[in-house]
């Protein structure tokens, strides 16, 4: 059906339809623009909701390690994915849809407006015909009445005796003017008439049927569009379907790596110390006392008290009477350790500080304690070490690879001497060369330090099981106070290691309580020998420099810090890095000196 043919007479009522399919198409327009505000002020929060709660760039210490963290920062990446397909959406509306309906809103209205001007101006041609047609008729029926009564009065004269001949000839004549006016008139609506009839079926029949077709088209193509911009805009959103399954996918994979098992696993790795829990506190009889006499419990108090200076000190006079070639390095307690800290705390007077005492806490501030983590508890310092280890390794090879570089590189310039100068390589290859050298060192260095600790971490039930090994009382300072010395100058929390540290100078080995005990009197035998696998300087002091390849005596074995005792042929003894020789001891030796 046509509305040229159908429609023919609703002129008006296509008007207003055409308008209103307008305002509909605009209205349409605005919520497409509206959608599209949504998709992007959407976009914008998700990506400002991400960048709240996503990772921050940081210390390498606050990197989340735990898995449920790295799932939720995996979740979060893909919603920062998830973010970027709105973006895509918005722009896909942006561009083929908002820009087409504005576009084509404005062609409409254009074409809107010359289809109704044609239409009007063809009624208005039409209407101009009708009046002039009209005119006409008006005209000669006008005529034909003023014929009608010339007849009448020219009849009534004739009939009339009275009437002059004169006044039946006028009469006559005057009849015969209007009778020629009206056939004039006559033939002039005839001819309005037929012109009329004529614009009248072209109007209806050619003008206007087309006019309406071409408005009907447009408002046909007015839905089509509509049609393709609801397609499109679905599209626009299908598009991205895929992606978005993805990311959604990406978050369900994200939940599913949530290992609750491997986050303990940290936790525990993350906070391990590797100490053992303390023993059981033993009991304490303070009812002995009430069954003495007066002069017995006198005698008896100097008795108990002389015994327990002797468990808890080491006078000199008793240093010289040791049998057997074994010393006693160590004051051996009846009670548990953490025992005796607690008893310390409350008796033992207040040790003034030495210059040792001073000199490593004064170590501790300029941060001498960060270099080898001795404030860490082992487990914890054993990590860190092994993370620099790596980082170490890494700067090695890369410095390698680059010393591989040069070389290869000077090769080629001492073979073509036009390509370059291969005397410039010599500085970089010196510095390449000392980074190796210094890195390398500084491996050897801490690689003797997380081998002092796991010979640590090894003997801890021994050190807290409460037996005959000594066990100095474990100091708790959060604050910065003086650790323990190590024999290279490091800091330690290891009581085992602070015993060895003593053992690095040439000054006797000391007790808990005092700073003065007495002086070896004989060279220790030896308990074994030792081939060093790697050369040693031996800088600090109480340490040996050795030698690689040299065969050295083991007159005392390494104690969990690192170190081991030997002596030269020559006599000179130290200490040298337990990880730098190669151990044989001999345990059915005389006089061989053993540690629990």
């Amino acid at each position: 059906m046509h509305w040229g043919a159908e429609l023919w007479d609703q002129f008006d009522n296509i008007e207003k339809h055409t308008q209103w399919g307008i305002d509909f198409f605009e209205k349409y327009t605005k919520f497409v623009k509206e959608r599209l505000d949504i998709e992007q002020s959407y976009a914008k929060q998700l990506r400002n909701l991400v960048k709240k709660y996503g990772p921050k760039r940081s210390s390498k210490d606050e990197e989340p390690r735990f898995s449920y963290c790295h799932s939720f920062f995996q979740v979060l990446n893909e919603l920062n994915d998830y973010a970027g397909q709105r973006e895509v959406v918005a722009e896909e509306i942006g561009h083929r849809v908002y820009g087409e309906l504005v576009r084509y809103t404005h062609d409409l209205k254009m074409e809107r407006k010359t289809h109704l001007q044609e239409g009007r101006k063809a009624q208005q041609y039409l209407d101009m015909c009708w009046k002039q047609m009209d005119n006409s008729k008006k005209k000669f029926e006008r005529e034909c009445k003023e014929t009608e009564k010339a007849q009448i009065s020219f009849e009534k004269l004739d009939s009339d005796h009275n009437a002059t001949k004169a006044d039946v000839e006028k009469a006559k004549q005057q009849l015969n003017l209007r009778t020629h006016m009206a056939d004039d008139s006559k033939n002039e609506y005839a001819a309005q008439l037929q012109t009329f009839n004529s614009e009248q079926q072209k109007h209806f029949q050619f003008i206007m049927p087309q006019i309406f077709k071409n408005l009907q088209d447009m408002d046909e193509r007015r839905i089509v569009k509509l049609s393709e911009c609801y397609r499109g805009f679905a599209e626009a959103e299908r598009r991205v379907v895929p992606i978005i399954n993805k990311c959604l996918e990406g978050m369900i994979s994200a939940a599913k790596s949530v290992d609750d098992r491997k986050d303990s696993l940290i936790v525990v790795e993350s906070f391990k110390s590797g100490f053992e829990p303390p023993g059981d506190f033993p009991f304490e009889d303070f009812s002995q006392n009430i069954y003495r006499t007066v002069s017995d419990g006198s005698l008896s108090a100097n008795k108990q008290e002389m015994r327990g200076d002797q468990k808890y000190t080491t006078g000199k006079s008793k240093g010289k009477l040791w049998l057997f070639g074994k010393k006693n390095k160590s004051p051996r307690f009846s009670r548990d350790p953490l025992s005796y800290c607690m008893n310390e705390i409350k008796t033992v007077k207040p040790r003034i500080p030495s210059f040792k005492d001073f000199k490593r806490g004064l170590s501790i501030k300029l941060g001498a304690i960060s270099e080898d983590f001795s404030h860490l508890p082992p487990e914890q310092r054993r990590k860190k070490l092994q993370q620099r280890i790596d980082e170490l390794n890494k700067e090695y090879q890369k410095e390698i690879d680059q010393r591989d570089a040069l070389n290869k590189m000077k090769d080629v310039y001492e073979r073509n001497p036009q390509m370059g100068d291969s005397g410039s390589l010599h500085p970089k290859i010196s510095e390449t060369m000392s980074n190796i050298d210094r890195l390398r060192y500084e491996i050897q260095k801490n690689e003797a330090w997380i081998g002092e600790v796991e010979k640590t971490c090894g003997r801890g039930d021994r050190r807290l099981s409460g037996g005959a090994a000594f066990e100095r009382p474990i100091e708790t300072n959060h604050h910065g106070t003086p650790g323990r010395e190590s024999p290279d100058g490091s800091y330690t929390d290891d009581p085992s290691q602070e015993q060895k540290a003593h053992h690095r100078y040439p000054e006797p080995r000391r007790s808990v309580e005092f700073d003065d005990e007495f002086e070896d009197d004989e060279p220790l035998p030896a308990i074994g020998h030792c081939k060093s696998l790697y050369p040693f300087d031996g800088q600090n002091e109480g340490t040996l420099s050795m030698n690689e390849g040299e065969v050295l005596y083991v007159i005392e074995e390494d104690k969990g810090d690192g170190w081991t005792r030997a002596r030269k042929q020559n006599g000179q003894e130290g200490y040298v890095p337990t990880s730098y020789v190669d151990i044989t001891l001999e345990r059915n030796s005389k006089g061989a000196v053993t540690y629990i």
